[in-house]
């Protein structure tokens, strides 16, 4: 379909030997400077989301996580890497409810698992890099230092987290001024963050994990009530690892998603389920195709809230949850009548058993393809600081249960459910789309939802992201304002529970390799504040 040139929004970005999309301008600038300087797709990756870890503070930075898919060119191969962290070993559901937890708080140190991506971007760096990674962190350090001017979609969410920046004294004062946030337009710096950069730039991911930085981050944490120890910190340099991505094939070719602990297993089950459902006769944005791929998410996020959990302690039976048989079972539950009033226990498509119940994309001139995510979870994270060291840390165990028994409950050394999922599309052996959706819970709906977009209703890579969403949650359907009222209307009357939803949902990039033009189309998320950006 061709663009509306009167309407507003922007092209999808053309180009021949190298492209990179990202949430912020500068993100994406510094990944092709990394390309123009003989770097591959991950250098520039890597490169990206140091920036974004500065630029983007209350999305992503060094005290997270970080996920990655990678497809080098010529291999047939999709690699994996888990950059998740674990929780330290002191973390036990006895300790934490004597400390007074009844659940997971979202700010309580206890849902700080020693970060990751450090630990994936060295791994990473030394398995397929080009270039050092002192060389890659330099953009960042530059931003760091010498400060960045802030944009609209940062300030938003700077001014939404002021509550939580001011709960941590060393927060409310780097953070915040005068007990606001920082405005649009003004400069940020961070100086401390600066040296981190430069010693894990220097030293290694062991400058981190180890040390005067890893001392500072285990005092912040003790003090805020955690058990973390330096030797958890100690442990958390080799946490990254590589993985056996999984993946479905659909519409002829292969989605690859990371296993579990990651959520992207949820991708390929709803994906399995609506291309059973059919494409929707009215398009993208008709009643039957949005009430198809909610109840198709409805039935997935089930079964993620009953079995998704850490791997190394428990099963997750993922075979089961992405099979042919299960998923086409799963699909027959779906009416185009009406919305499901109840649904089977979670793992079951059958009543009778029972009667109870900061992402970016990256492709280089020799064709390698990345798809990478990093992530603090919440705005800033639990708004804990390190003050000395500059390093906010994350609240990835938030998403532990204290629920003795359950797959994901606490326990040491355990990784969370966690919800960043890179994505990449494959096909006869070739990389297709590295692309990703970011956006807590919503990644999984938001991937199949832009996936079907292009692939299946035919917009393009930016019409696909542009599209308005919605999103199952909580027992009603988040919808944003550019669904049309009367396909609200009409949901409701099918049995959902509609709500506008203030915040937008996710921020999506994407780059599609096409090869019959032999040139890179990008996109980038209007709900971000970033571009794609080729040469």
């Amino acid at each position: 379909m061709k663009r509306d040139f009167h309407a507003p929004g922007r092209s999808a970005v053309y180009a021949e030997n190298g492209m990179a999309a990202t949430s912020m301008p500068q993100a994406t600038l510094a990944a092709l400077d990394i390309l123009r300087a003989g770097g591959n797709a991950l250098d520039a990756a890597i490169a990206a989301a140091a920036v974004l870890g500065v630029v983007e503070p209350a999305s992503t930075g060094i005290g997270g996580d970080c996920f990655c898919l990678y497809a080098p060119a010529g291999t047939g191969q999709v690699i994996a890497i888990n950059g998740s962290g674990r929780a330290p070993r002191g973390a036990t559901p006895e300790a934490l409810r004597a400390a007074g937890l009844t659940r997971m708080e979202p700010t309580s140190a206890h849902s700080v698992t020693v970060p990751g991506a450090v630990s994936a971007w060295e791994t990473l760096n030394a398995a397929h890099g080009r270039k050092s990674l002192e060389e890659l962190l330099q953009p960042a350090i530059r931003f760091a230092e010498g400060g960045f001017h802030i944009s609209p979609r940062v300030a938003w969410d700077w001014e939404a987290s002021v509550g939580k920046l001011a709960n941590h004294p060393a927060a409310a004062r780097r953070f915040l001024r005068n007990g606001e946030a920082y405005a649009l337009g003004d400069k940020f710096v961070q100086p401390e963050l600066g040296a981190t950069l430069r010693a894990i730039g220097r030293h290694g991911a062991k400058a981190f994990y180890e040390g005067p930085i890893a001392a500072d981050m285990v005092a912040t944490l003790r003090e805020a009530g955690g058990t973390h120890t330096a030797e958890d910190f100690a442990r958390g340099a080799s946490v990254a690892e590589f993985v056996t991505p999984i993946s479905r094939t659909w519409r002829g070719m292969e989605v690859y998603q990371c296993p579990p602990n990651g959520s992207g297993l949820l991708v390929l089950m709803i994906l399995g389920m609506i291309e059973r459902l059919g494409t929707a006769e009215g398009g993208f944005l008709s009643v039957e195709r949005m009430h198809r791929h909610v109840e198709a998410a409805r039935l997935a996020y089930r079964d993620r809230d009953a079995f998704l959990a850490d791997p190394s302690q428990v099963e997750v039976p993922v075979a089961k949850l992405i099979s042919d048989g299960y998923l086409e079972k799963l699909a027959k539950l779906i009416s185009d009548e009406r919305a499901m009033p109840e649904m089977p226990p979670a793992g079951e498509a059958d009543w009778m058993k029972h009667k109870d119940t900061v992402y970016l994309s990256v492709v280089d001139r020799d064709g390698n393809a990345c798809s990478f995510i990093n992530s603090l979870f919440a705005g800033f994270g639990t708004g804990i600081l390190a003050e000395r060291s500059g390093v906010m840390l994350h609240n990835r165990g938030f998403g532990f249960r204290l629920e003795e028994g359950h797959p994901n409950c606490i326990a040491p050394d355990k990784r969370p459910l966690h919800t960043i999922i890179p994505g990449m599309v494959m096909k006869d052996g070739q990389a297709v789309m590295p692309y990703g959706v970011m956006g807590g819970h919503y990644q999984p709906m938001g991937q199949s939802w832009f996936l079907a977009n292009h692939f299946e209703y035919g917009l393009d890579v930016q019409e696909a992201l542009d599209a308005p969403r919605l999103f199952p949650f909580q027992g009603k359907v988040q919808v944003e304002t550019g669904i049309p009222l009367s396909v609200v209307d009409r949901l409701n009357r099918l049995g959902h529970q509609c709500e506008l939803v203030d915040k937008p949902h996710g921020g999506g990039q994407a780059i599609l390799i096409d090869r019959e033009r032999g040139c890179l189309v990008g996109g980038s998320d209007p709900r971000k504040d970033g571009c794609a950006l080729g040469y």
